[in-house]
């Protein structure tokens, strides 16, 4: 995008930077504010006549309302705070082709677009389709049993978006961190309990809720999940606050508190040091 703008900038600023987002997920309803925050950062170096008025994004979802997997007021609001930067939401839109000018939608519609992003669903590496003879599905994730084996081979385990496991519901567990990390913790006990010959425990997904950085603008999302009778909705500074946190509960999870603190630190250093964005 920073090279699209440096384009309009040698073009004296006439015209506009277009890029169509495919996906109403969390990525793309992320990506869509954050590459509003980058044309506001822009000013910063010098190109006031560049901000996010130049900037056309689009943000494309097939179904009826963007982020599906939460609550409708939470993406209601989402879409909300969108459409205010200037992000054209557009659901109930199924695009069928992409070229050098754009997308093409099911009605023919035309979205221009110098950049295009495809963020809609995910799909694992193709070298595990045929990866040691094990199950997979038809995105190439590796079909696990509720222990988080592998169906074809008790002694390798699977976890996070490369794992296709279901539940009691018979849906599959959604690829999102909070996901990845129970199963992580999942995993490991029961193979400290196959190597001690102890019964292992079927991995159940837990709910704890889902927050969407809308960048420095806003965040939005909701509490508790299924550990309640109803999720709590918050936005605002209070829930960036909870984004952030939980960001550092996963950090804490992999390098340990120290280390994460040692994070924290040079990250406060590098908010004085780096520049607020690259251009390159």
């Amino acid at each position: 995008m920073n090279n699209q703008f440096l384009k309009l900038h040698a073009r004296s600023g006439e015209g506009a930077v277009d890029i169509a987002i495919v996906g109403g997920g969390a990525t793309g309803v992320e990506l869509s504010a954050e590459l509003h925050n980058a044309a506001r950062e822009l000013n910063i170096y010098g190109y006031s006549e560049l901000d996010s008025s130049k900037l056309n994004v689009t943000l494309v979802e097939a179904g009826p309302r963007i982020l599906p997997a939460l609550p409708p007021r939470i993406s209601s609001s989402a879409q909300s705070e969108l459409m205010g930067l200037g992000v054209n939401v557009k659901t109930a839109t199924m695009v069928v082709k992409a070229d050098e000018t754009g997308l093409t939608t099911k009605d023919g519609d035309k979205i221009p677009a110098q950049i295009m992003v495809w963020a809609a669903g995910i799909k694992a590496p193709d070298f595990l389709k045929d990866f040691g003879g094990l199950e997979t599905n038809r995105i190439n994730q590796l079909v696990v049993k509720n222990t988080l084996q592998t169906t074809r081979d008790d002694s390798i385990f699977v976890i996070g978006d490369c794992a296709a496991c279901e539940q009691p519901d018979g849906k599959l567990v959604p690829p999102r961190a909070q996901a990845a990390h129970q199963m992580a913790s999942r995993c490991f006990k029961n193979i400290v309990a196959q190597v001690a010959s102890l019964e292992m425990k079927p991995y159940i997904y837990k709910d704890h809720g889902s927050l969407v950085s809308l960048s420095q603008f806003s965040t939005v999302g909701s509490l508790m999940g299924n550990l309640t009778k109803g999720s709590m909705m918050v936005e605002g500074r209070l829930a960036r606050v909870v984004y952030i946190g939980l960001y550092r509960v996963h950090q804490i999870a992999i390098h340990g508190i120290f280390k994460t603190g040692l994070m924290m630190f040079v990250d406060r250093i590098n908010r004085v040091l780096r520049p607020s964005l690259k251009l390159h």
